[in-house]
């Protein structure tokens, strides 16, 4: 679907000592069935503009569409239940919750759109057994190498079939081989009514994507790879 997800005049600013003014009118269109790799510097505002659209957070001026729809930031409750449906997420240091097996992980995630535990268990242990960790179900983060905890973060961000994925530099704390692994079960998740987004600071992954989006001065340059 064109113009799936719709930015329009996007400004977000932080108030510290001084006001910090990180993405500045920004518009953009994202369709479903690609994906964007976010480049930039530090500073730039990848991860901020992912959680906008991801609604964790909200923009100072501006308004984002889904499906033609406006988000409203004041319907707290209806955006959360819209993204445990529809968004998932996944960041660079993983954000596995530490006293839980990978198995329980993931399910949990399922557990927060319905009640059938059974199902939840089903569908989490064939995730992880799809990326290779059919061995680690009842092994805790602690006990998984980086790459292994991002398997996990994946299939948890993935197990509610979203619309979206957005990922925050997802191979961003790993070797470069293994980041190539975890890219390729990444982009392995790329279909036709889904629309994948990340970020990273590595041009190799960056070009990889079908729009490699540049973030400067606060707004986003087109680049076609």
């Amino acid at each position: 679907m064109n113009n799936f997800l719709q930015l329009k005049n996007i400004s977000k600013s932080f108030k510290t000592e001084k006001k910090i003014k990180v993405l500045k009118n920004l518009s953009y269109n994202f369709s479903k069935g690609k994906i964007y790799s976010l480049m930039g510097p530090s500073g730039s505002g990848k991860s901020t503009l992912l959680n906008l659209i991801s609604l964790i957070d909200r923009p100072t001026i501006g308004n984002i569409k889904f499906n033609n729809t406006t988000i409203n930031f004041n319907q707290n409750k209806i955006n959360d239940i819209f993204r445990a449906k529809n968004i998932g997420i996944i960041y660079q240091e993983n954000n596995l919750l530490p006293d839980f097996t990978a198995l329980e992980n993931v399910y949990l995630a399922n557990l927060s759109i319905n009640n059938n535990k059974d199902l939840a268990l089903s569908k989490a242990e064939n995730l992880l057994k799809k990326v290779g960790l059919s061995n680690r179900l009842d092994h805790f983060p602690s006990q998984l190498s980086g790459g292994e905890c991002q398997r996990v973060a994946i299939s948890r961000a993935i197990i509610n079939d979203p619309e979206i994925i957005l990922a925050d530099e997802p191979t961003g704390s790993l070797d470069f081989n293994t980041a190539k692994d975890i890219f390729e079960i990444l982009n392995n998740q790329k279909q036709s009514n889904r629309l994948i987004i990340f970020a990273t600071h590595n041009r190799y992954f960056a070009n990889k994507a079908d729009y490699l989006l540049e973030m400067i001065d606060g707004s986003i340059k087109p680049t076609y790879v």
